[in-house]
């Protein structure tokens, strides 16, 4: 049996993300993990999680929004990304894995909810950082990234910053039902 604390805030947001990084370093030191994967739409996120994870020998992989939502959403912040990259982190942009892909635009002419996005709907029963976390792991995985199986962090966060972090066993997307929640390290409660 293992014991050990789990952060849990009163709500998500962009407040959590030191906590949230901190919480995740201490897991990835005790249980050797190497790769961390997180959610960043305009690179600010990385750039702090390359200050908390510095010195511990971790990839810091970011995730940005897929290109369709800059629009809708903020986009990538070119002096960020450039700043995180020259410190080490490593960037994609890609077609999100759960919700934002062929399914949605399926969805979006003809209606009905596409099955993949009941997974991430239920995801979103724990919290939207959860969702965001499995989403970014997958993407990251399809790009080569990180390896099926590996045991990685994964965080992700409510519209902005970082409320939810996991250790999972990573999975592309076409084995999804391979990629396993190990752990619960933060998230809003």
């Amino acid at each position: 049996m293992i014991k050990r604390e789990m952060l849990l805030f009163e709500a998500g947001g962009p407040e959590n993300t030191k906590p949230t990084l901190e919480a995740a370093r201490r897991r990835a030191e005790q249980l050797g993990i190497r790769k961390v994967v997180l959610a960043t739409s305009t690179g600010r996120t990385a750039l702090t999680a390359l200050d908390v994870f510095d010195g511990l020998g971790v990839d810091v992989i970011g995730v940005t929004l897929h290109a369709a939502y800059w629009t809708i959403y903020v986009p990538p912040d070119d002096k960020k990304i450039a700043a995180a990259k020259a410190r080490g982190a490593k960037f994609l942009t890609a077609t999100h894995g759960l919700m934002g892909n062929v399914e949605a635009a399926i969805r979006d002419k003809f209606g009905g909810l596409p099955p993949v996005e009941l997974i991430a709907h239920t995801y979103y029963t724990f919290s939207q950082g959860m969702k965001v976390a499995v989403e970014v792991a997958l993407m990251a995985a399809d790009a080569g990234l990180v390896q099926p199986g590996e045991e990685i962090i994964a965080i992700g966060g409510t519209n902005e910053g970082a409320d939810t972090a996991i250790v999972l066993k990573a999975a592309f997307t076409t084995n999804f039902f391979d990629l396993k929640i190990r752990e619960v390290i933060a998230m809003p409660r």
